[in-house]
Order: structure tokens, then C-alpha cells, then sequence
């Protein structure tokens, strides 16, 4: 994440430049989790994004399924913790879990 650039006027940039976007928010956590519920990933249709939403391979996994979203307009839920057998390969090898809800802007 840049510091100081909010994520949702980026997105209100993009769109306003004709550009696709997702959006990614953080709307659980439980455990140890890096960001709280309501932080936000905006990605467009390239890949660049803005903001941060828990950090290492988690953001890369997010990046990837919101680009699907863009391309298909069908939201998802993503989850990503200790259960999952993906928490270690995305960074929650600590014990959290997160859950992420990415949409197409329009």
C-alpha cells in the first residue's frame, strides 16, 4: 500500500479514465490478519492496483481472481486461513484467516 492514496478515489479515477475495475474488501478476519475488515484493493484491468488488503501471495491471489472478475462481472468471496490449504503458500502460515468479497465496478 502507497501510504496516503485512498484506494476508492483511485477507483473513481479509473473508472472516470475508462478503465475496467474490481474492487477487493476485506469483510472478515479472524485471527492474526494483517489488515482489518474494510480495507480495500482496487485493481484494474491491467493488474496495477492500489491499496492493500493483507499482503504477500494473498494480494497476488486477489489480483488474479479479480481480474477474472472483471472479465466475467461475477463477484466472489474469497477465503484464505489456516483451514485452507493454500494458507501457507499465500503468507497466513501465523494463524489467521481473511475473507474478501471482489466485485466489477460499473
Amino acid at each position: 500500500m502507497t501510504g496516503t492514496i485512498d484506494p476508492l478515489l483511485t477507483a473513481e479515477g479509473w473508472r472516470r479514465d475508462g478503465r475496467n475495475v474490481a474492487l477487493a474488501t476485506v469483510i472478515e478476519t479472524w485471527g492474526s490478519a494483517p489488515r482489518p475488515a474494510g480495507s480495500h484493493l482496487v485493481i484494474d484491468q491491467d493488474g496495477n492496483f492500489e491499496g492493500s488488503v493483507s499482503g504477500g501471495c494473498v494480494e497476488g491471489a486477489v489480483i488474479s481472481e479479480a481480474l477474472d472478475v472483471i472479465a466475467s462481472g461475477t463477484p466472489r468471496l474469497l477465503e484464505f486461513g489456516v483451514a485452507d490449504e493454500t494458507a501457507w503458500r499465500v503468507g497466513l502460515s501465523c494463524g489467521g484467516r481473511i475473507r474478501v468479497y471482489v466485485e466489477r465496478l460499473t
